[in-house]
């Protein structure tokens, strides 16, 4: 069982979006800058402690503050709605978009969650934002981030991590659950994300 799940994990991450792929760049932040971890539960944390949720340990190691707007349940049109307000109330430089994996659960047309998340990065964008894609996968036995996040990273230039979820999540020893990472899976996805900053060339 465990060649098993080596080989499924061997083939997702070989599968993966953007393996291989050279990172648009992003302007360097400074010391002061916000960056906004937007998302569902992935970013709040279920599964293990609020200091040991990914925006938490993201902000350890990256020296910059690191703000936890994850609502748990939340897709893709309901982030839409919400996402002016966390704009104007921390007005970051920089927002790590996770979002998706509620709407799949859900069964949502993908042309549906491809659409809401352009609008939300769009909308970031236009304000002078940087973004940060991270592609979920589908719920399924052999699964990766559909292309729709590959996709949009390619349309906006976007640095984007599309494996980092998939792999704590085939991996039983980082999982509280089928869907949620445990503390070590979260440290895992902070140090994927924050590996990804650096070559982006924003830390």
């Amino acid at each position: 069982m465990k060649v098993f799940r080596l080989l499924l994990l061997a083939l997702v991450l070989s599968a993966a979006s953007g393996c291989g792929e050279k990172v648009p760049k992003l302007a360097k932040l400074g010391s002061a800058d916000v960056i906004v971890a937007f998302g569902d539960s992935l970013t709040y944390g279920i599964g293990a402690q609020e200091h040991e949720s990914y925006p938490v340990v993201l902000a350890q190691l990256t020296g910059r503050q690191v703000i936890r707007s994850g609502v748990p349940g939340e897709v893709t049109a309901q982030g839409l709605q919400r996402l002016p307000e966390v704009i104007d109330e921390y007005r970051p430089r920089l927002m790590i978009v996770c979002l998706g994996g509620n709407d799949m659960l859900r069964k949502v047309n993908a042309a549906e969650i491809k659409s809401n998340l352009r609008v939300i990065i769009k909308t970031i964008k236009d304000r002078g934002i940087a973004v940060v894609l991270v592609g979920v996968p589908r719920p399924a036995l052999i699964t990766s981030a559909p292309e729709f996040y590959s996709d949009l990273a390619k349309e906006f230039a976007l640095p984007y991590e599309g494996k980092i979820v998939t792999s704590v999540l085939y991996s039983p020893d980082m999982k509280a659950d089928s869907i949620h990472p445990n503390a070590k899976g979260y440290r895992r996805m902070a140090e994927g994300l924050a590996e990804l900053l650096r070559k982006a060339g924003a830390i």
